[in-house]
């Protein structure tokens, strides 16, 4: 097993509000190995983009972490100062964003903003920054790299504007790359290319990549483990063969088969009732237990915390310890 790489545990992220304190991810753990590819997956409003947020010191005010630890090879980052942390951003993590339009500065050429990147992690002088920067681009798929470096923004095709941010997120060389619904906003013949392109330059370099997404056929395609969150709260991660082909929460079992396949006819695909709940308005036990069809009385009154299953599988749902019981 290679080192840990990143570290988090037991994170909490808040937002104080004149109705009170509401709790944007909650008591949040996993680790990411060097090398690995883990994917995070959950509805919209699960917190997968908060925690990476978190992760790289970007939350958005008054959203604070408020208790937990984050660390970088065995070294805390998330009680560092806002100067060392822009020192850990970009030159040790990576970031590419969903939408690459507000990744790079309109007014600015590709050129500019590669060179600036480069020259802000590495002491290299004008001229051996700008091959670098050329050398990136061609890297990364863009056509005649050496010219078109010199356009700007609105130049270039969504496609390619995510591909100039996938070049800047590695310019320095980062040891993890968070990739945050990188696909989004692409055409379906480009998301698979993106993804690949992430998942080979990073194997290249020996990064790790934890890549935020809703789509569990992206988590299927490309990562190592999988990690489910749901209203803040970690339900299940695992090894994504595992996950994919035996989930164990319900609410991983839903999702998994909402997704249709080449193989298997069905007249229709698996729907989960309801909606996630509001930070306003969480449930009291398990978040996920007024949707789920599997509820028993305990759901409704006690948290489930993440326990082993075996290896490096962990799931929180209280119907594992009642089939135990039920077993004996």
């Amino acid at each position: 097993m290679a080192e840990v790489l990143l570290s988090v545990r037991d994170l909490v992220v808040e937002f104080p509000t004149r109705r009170g304190v509401l709790t944007a991810i909650d008591h949040v753990s996993f680790d990411i190995h060097a090398g690995e590819v883990l994917g995070v997956v959950g509805e919209s409003g699960a917190g997968k983009s908060l925690t990476g947020a978190a992760i790289i010191g970007l939350l958005e005010p008054p959203g604070r972490i408020a208790g937990g630890e984050i660390l970088l090879k065995g070294k805390r980052i998330d009680n560092l100062g806002a100067e060392a942390m822009r020192r850990i951003r970009g030159k040790r993590i990576g970031m590419v964003f969903q939408d690459p339009l507000t990744s790079l500065n309109p007014l600015y050429t590709i050129a500019r903003q590669l060179i600036e990147t480069i020259r802000t992690h590495w002491d290299v002088s004008e001229k051996e920054a700008r091959e670098r920067a050329v050398a990136l681009l061609d890297r990364v798929g863009i056509p005649a790299a050496r010219r078109r470096i010199d356009e700007y923004p609105h130049h270039f095709s969504g496609g390619m504007r995510q591909r100039v941010v996938i070049a800047l997120a590695l310019a320095a060389e980062p040891e993890l790359v968070i990739a945050d619904e990188p696909t989004t906003a692409l055409d379906v013949s480009v998301q698979s290319q993106i993804i690949d392109l992430i998942k080979e330059i990073c194997a290249e370099r020996g990064a790790a990549v934890m890549l935020i997404t809703h789509d569990m056929g992206v988590i299927a395609e490309t990562a190592d483990r999988v990690a489910v969150l749901y209203a803040g709260r970690l339900v299940e991660i695992g090894p994504v063969r595992d996950v994919i082909t035996a989930a164990e929460h319900p609410y991983t079992r839903g999702l998994m088969g909402s997704i249709p396949t080449l193989t298997q006819e069905t007249d229709r695909l698996v729907q989960i009732p309801g909606a996630m709940p509001r930070l306003t308005a969480l449930p009291t036990g398990c978040a996920f237990n007024p949707r789920c069809e599997q509820v028993l009385a305990r759901c409704r009154a006690d948290r489930p915390e993440p326990k082993c299953r075996g290896g490096a599988r962990q799931v929180a749902c209280w119907l594992h310890e009642q089939k135990a019981v039920d077993h004996v």
